[in-house]
Parts: C-alpha cells; structure tokens; sequence
C-alpha cells in the first residue's frame, strides 16, 4: 500500500499524477481536522502498519530536517510527548 486510498478516486477533477494525489489527500487529510478525534484516528488506523513514509504526507523535509505531519501521527495513533508541532492530540 502506498498513497493511502481514504476518499473517492474522481477522474474528472484534474490530475491524477502522485504529486497532485498527494496534494489531494494530504487536503483531505487537514480539512478533517475539525472532525472528533476519534474519528481521524478510525481513518488512520487502516494504515497504521504501512511500510511506506510518503514525502508530503507522512513528513515535509524543512532545513534538512524530516518533520512529522498531522497523518503521521494520526497513524501513530496516539501523542509520542515530545510536543510536535502537527500533534492532533489534546496533550499539546
């Protein structure tokens, strides 16, 4: 499994490259943020056990540094403590 398949494939809504299906998703991914938790954490889940780390999904490279997205803890399924700045759990 690689780009994680959490809403409708629709071929008449522009490019269908890894680039926009990754920009796509990872929209997806941010306007689910006003959702409850629990329910971001049921969407997350399915890919919890991934082999795949995608650039621009699962982490952004900033200053050489691989920085964790909202996706990438959410499919961690819980707060790791070290305040990171994408955590979408209460603890922060």
């Amino acid at each position: 499994m690689d780009i994680p398949n959490i809403m409708p494939l629709q071929t008449d809504k522009g490019c269908l490259c890894r680039t926009c299906l990754i920009s796509s998703i990872r929209q997806k991914i941010e306007n689910m943020a006003n959702q409850p938790i629990r329910q971001q954490l049921k969407l997350a889940k399915q890919y919890a056990h991934s082999n795949s780390f995608i650039e621009g999904l699962d982490y952004d490279m900033e200053e050489g540094f691989m920085v964790m997205t909202r996706w990438a803890h959410l499919k961690r399924g819980k707060c790791c403590g070290n305040n990171c700045r994408h955590c979408p759990y209460s603890a922060r």
